[in-house]
């Protein structure tokens, strides 16, 4: 089973991606660590990864007002992976659509 669990296609992840043509970003198992995130891409796109900068977001507490009162709740926690492509590589991450 793959540690990958989906790429990111945010405004901040485009415009790092636009910058560096060779950088992309995925949410990956918080388990994964940096090896396991390099054999997964190299193994799924047919690339070759120099780096992986990895990061953990913690989930943020939501509140919202409803008739039966607040509501409290909490987004997920993830962790993240940015993949430095060796120059020249690229992933085209809409093939699938």
């Amino acid at each position: 089973m793959s540690v990958i669990v989906k790429p990111i296609f945010t405004e901040k992840q485009t415009a790092l991606t636009d910058k560096y043509d060779n950088r992309f970003g995925f949410i990956v198992k918080p388990s994964a660590n940096k090896v396991d995130i390099k054999n997964a891409v190299e193994a799924l796109y047919n690339v070759h990864v120099e780096s992986v900068n990895t990061m953990k977001y913690d989930g943020k507490v939501k509140s919202r007002y409803s008739k039966s009162g607040v509501i409290f709740g909490k987004t997920s926690a993830y962790k993240k992976a940015i993949v430095t492509l060796k120059k020249g590589e690229t992933i085209d991450l809409f093939s699938n659509i």
